[in-house]
């Protein structure tokens, strides 16, 4: 198997949000009126900006009330490509390999709306072939790169400091594991554009069936 070679792009993929990250804004306007069927109406109206095809290609991540992204692919051979314009997500090819799905973003462009991301939301995504998958957030994980600058940082949990993690083990902590989805973006502290990583994992909402204390938006 080629695992190894994999992790080794997998620590390097690590340090592709490492660099030029600072904050910016990007959301969905908040409309703390809007009933279920509003915010249903609004998914639609995000998801006929596509036009349908017939790949399985992921073309945009939506949640409630908070973002509405398109989904770009990384160009065949360069899986440290992130999208440099405001209002898209980038699909990170290396966490595909692990049978999940991560999504990029800078902190200065979409990335800032991630961090307006709370647990129990609901998120969405769209394939080219016109269906939709459903996620509930599950985790949120902020870590301080101890390194910044350095790809292969040491990473400290900021919810439980006497946690810290090599490279390898944050790429696993967050990308490995069962089928989920996984946004990432870095955060901005101390006059430091990478001084951390922000992780917001979302598992199958088949798995929160019944966890009444979740708070979900009803499907269109």
């Amino acid at each position: 198997m080629a695992l190894k070679g994999q992790m080794g792009r997998a620590l390097l993929n690590l340090s592709v949000l490492a660099l030029n990250i600072s904050f910016a804004f990007y959301f969905v306007p908040r409309h703390t009126s809007a009933g279920i069927g509003s915010r249903s109406q609004a998914f639609r109206d995000f998801s006929n900006t596509f036009e349908k095809g017939g790949t399985n290609t992921l073309r945009g991540v939506y949640v409630s009330n908070t973002l509405a992204l398109p989904i770009v692919q990384q160009p065949p051979g360069n899986s440290n490509y992130v999208s440099s314009r405001n209002g898209e997500a980038t699909q990170f090819s290396t966490a595909s390999q692990y049978g999940n799905i991560g999504l990029l973003a800078h902190n200065f462009l979409s990335g800032k709306s991630f961090s307006k991301l709370v647990l129990g939301q609901e998120v969405r995504l769209l394939f080219d072939d016109g269906h939709v998958e459903y996620f509930v957030i599950s985790e949120i994980l902020r870590y301080r790169a101890l390194e910044p600058g350095n790809p292969y940082s040491e990473f400290q949990n900021l919810s439980s400091p006497d946690e810290v993690l090599s490279a390898g083990e944050m790429f696993n902590r967050a990308y490995a594991g069962k089928h989920h989805v996984t946004l990432q973006t870095c955060i901005a502290a101390e006059g430091s554009s990478s001084w951390g990583r922000l992780f917001v994992l979302a598992a199958p909402k088949s798995q929160h069936i019944g966890l009444t204390s979740l708070h979900m938006d009803g499907h269109p």
